[in-house]
């Protein structure tokens, strides 16, 4: 048998004070839906009333009855979510710019792993490209020749028919 939940009058009027002070609508409809379930409406009716499924409903109340408001209004996730500053990054990018001023090639491999030392957990495979994109890092590779330039034995063909 499902676990009933039941929403006394001190939640109920908790509950009416947060939906005056929420402007997001989905929030609000969360919080629309446990407090119609305190005033005796089943799932059902309660999802058919603010176009949802029963399930998502209970789910819900059930989640007020564990954490209360603050685990129907969801988690805040936006903005910066990066290991380090723009300043970290740039200090940990700053001894590879030198290296790659005096000519060496750098692998990302090396910044890579750099990173996962200074951060102390794995990152993964995309995230270092981020980081270089971010700090205006372009990927070159040198070539040992020119893709198009023809071959030893084409040249020296082309010197003995060239008059002098």
């Amino acid at each position: 048998m499902p676990k009933t939940y039941i929403i006394n009058d001190k939640q109920a009027k908790e509950l009416e004070a947060a939906r005056k002070s929420i402007t997001d609508k989905r929030i609000d409809k969360r919080l629309h839906a446990v407090q119609l379930r305190g005033e005796g409406m089943k799932n059902p009716a309660i999802a058919e009333k603010l176009d949802t499924a029963a399930r998502v409903v209970s789910r819900w109340v059930c989640a007020y009855h564990r954490g209360g408001i603050e685990e129907l209004l969801g988690k805040k996730r936006g903005g910066n979510r990066r290991n380090m500053s723009f300043a970290e990054e740039e200090a940990l990018l700053e001894p590879f710019r030198k290296q790659a001023e005096a000519g060496r090639i750098i692998e990302v491999s090396e910044l890579k792993a750099a990173y996962v030392e200074k951060v102390g957990h794995e990152i993964g495979g995309g995230q270092i490209y981020k980081v270089l994109e971010r700090h205006k890092w372009r990927m070159v590779m040198p070539r040992p020749k020119h893709p198009k330039a023809a071959d030893e034995a084409t040249v020296e063909a082309s010197k003995k028919l060239t008059p002098r």
